[in-house]
């Protein structure tokens, strides 16, 4: 068995990317602001890898992000978009105006150790099974890089960091752009940890998430079962209608539910029963229509059972509207950053997590790809970067945090964000990020040149977050 490869990883590793490149004086100024800052950054990813807080009970993971914000001189202001674990950190003034976002909650139900074989820190619960420990500090790290620079005067305008909550289940963005915290921005990046390393120009699935409830008449379930009305056989129905439905859709389609509430007890005709629900496409337009189908099926499926029922809007998600001028800007910088290294025992580790994962033992890719084609209809999963990305240029990055071919939202992913492939993966978004956002500050031609994709993408559609009214589902309110 392999031993835990140790937390703290060699500095040298920021100075080997540098090696041979030649950057502006702005840029370079921006890279040993990362550089300076990598211990810290490392340490508070460490963190809140190890506190693994879920949707919107984020308190101690937000607040480390949100007080190093202050403590480096941005003003910060907290809760906004009525959600607790929210803020927005900005320095600066004056356009252009450029946001970058920070995610930082956990997965529940897939705590593990920083080891190469599935071992929990504690039983049962969370941890970041999507890396977002290192998401919210690179994001961060780079913001604070051009806060630097405006410092000096070598950069004009506002530097803008959203801390945002909730991604994996409440999806935290959709009530920011509700509020219109992200409408005065004149261009946004954002980066993911991945398996690779890429200038993302992909887009993403829109969806749209909805419980169902089924209520019956509760009777003896042997006694007298004719004097009740199964809320299950209305749920069961339902899902039966689902899975015919399968074979009538695009392939760009996908469904799924999860069943939370099926009964009490086996001797009870149950009279309450509920299904959480996930309508996907690859365009919002066809996620609605099979949306409105599915909410057919469950009117179809309470007349057969005889039951009420009732359909409840918990949110959904715009497809993300793909910019290739910032990917492109973006891709030249990755070029010049050149692919990250891995050690022997990093490697062995990689190995290890394919090992026990069933995957084949090729190790970590750090290379570096061309921009891709943009596909017309991705596969993948959605996101809440989405939305925002139908309100401002969205910049998009993916950085190799874990092995090649790693089942994500999986033990895998949290043990490789505790340990140096992780602090690797994040250390280069951040350089990423900065050095794109410096383009951005001293180019106002490619500001221009995005926003004017920007417009002929999402030609006359108007952007309206899928939510129902009220405030967000913050736990306890």
């Amino acid at each position: 068995m392999l031993k835990p490869i140790p937390i703290i990883i060699c500095l040298a590793f920021s100075a080997q990317l540098l090696l041979g490149q030649s950057f502006s004086v702005e840029k370079q100024r921006a890279l040993d602001a990362i550089m300076q800052q990598e211990k810290e950054m490392i340490r508070m990813s460490d963190q809140i890898w190890a506190l693994a807080e879920t949707a919107l009970e984020e308190t101690e993971s937000y607040k480390i992000l949100a007080d190093y914000a202050e403590s480096q001189g941005f003003r910060v202001e907290r809760g906004v978009a009525e959600m607790p674990t929210a803020f927005i950190a900005t320095y600066g003034s004056g356009s252009p105006i450029i946001g970058i976002l920070g995610e930082f909650d956990a997965l529940p139900g897939i705590s593990q150790q920083a080891v190469p074989e599935k071992k929990p820190l504690k039983e049962g619960a969370a941890g970041h099974g999507c890396g977002h420990n290192l998401f919210g500090v690179g994001s961060l790290g780079a913001a604070v890089a051009i806060k630097e620079l405006m410092e000096t005067g070598q950069l004009k305008g506002t530097i803008r960091f959203y801390g945002t909550p909730a991604e994996e289940k409440y999806f935290g963005k959709l009530y920011m752009a509700r509020a219109g915290l992200f409408d005065d921005l004149d261009a946004c990046l954002d980066w993911h940890p991945s398996d690779k390393i890429s200038a993302n120009v992909q887009s993403s699935l829109a969806l749209v998430d909805f419980i169902v409830e089924f209520y019956g008449q509760a009777a003896h379930a042997s006694s007298d079962p004719w004097n009740g009305r199964s809320a299950v056989d209305g749920l069961e129905l339902y899902t039966t209608g689902i899975n015919y439905l399968r074979e009538h859709i695009k392939p760009t389609v996908r469904i799924h539910y999860h069943i939370q509430h099926g009964g009490d007890v086996v001797n009870v005709v149950p009279d309450y029963a509920k299904v959480w629900t996930r309508v996907r496409d690859s365009k919002r337009e066809g996620m609605e229509v099979v949306y409105e189908r599915v909410k057919k099926i469950a009117e179809g499926a309470a007349i057969m059972a005889n039951v009420d029922y009732k359909i409840t809007l918990v949110s959904g998600l715009h497809e993300v509207l793909v910019n290739r001028t910032g990917g492109a800007v973006l891709q030249k910088n990755l070029d010049a950053l050149g692919p990250i290294t891995y050690t022997e025992a990093e490697t062995a580790f990689a190995h290890s997590i394919q090992k026990a994962t069933g995957k084949p033992l090729i190790g970590i890719d750090g290379n570096i790809y061309p921009l891709e084609v943009t596909k017309e209809n991705p596969e993948g999963g959605s996101t809440d970067v989405g939305d925002v990305s139908w309100l401002v240029p969205e910049i998009r990055l993916g950085v190799t945090t874990a092995p090649t071919d790693t089942p994500w939202h999986s033990w895998a992913v949290v043990a490789c964000g505790g340990m140096s492939i992780g602090h690797k993966g994040m250390v280069y978004a951040s350089k990423a990020l900065a050095l794109t956002m410096v383009d951005l500050y001293t180019n106002p031609a490619i500001i221009d040149e995005m926003k004017k994709e920007f417009k002929e993408r999402k030609g006359n559609a108007s952007y309206k977050a899928i939510l129902p009214e009220g405030p967000p589902p913050v736990p306890g309110n």
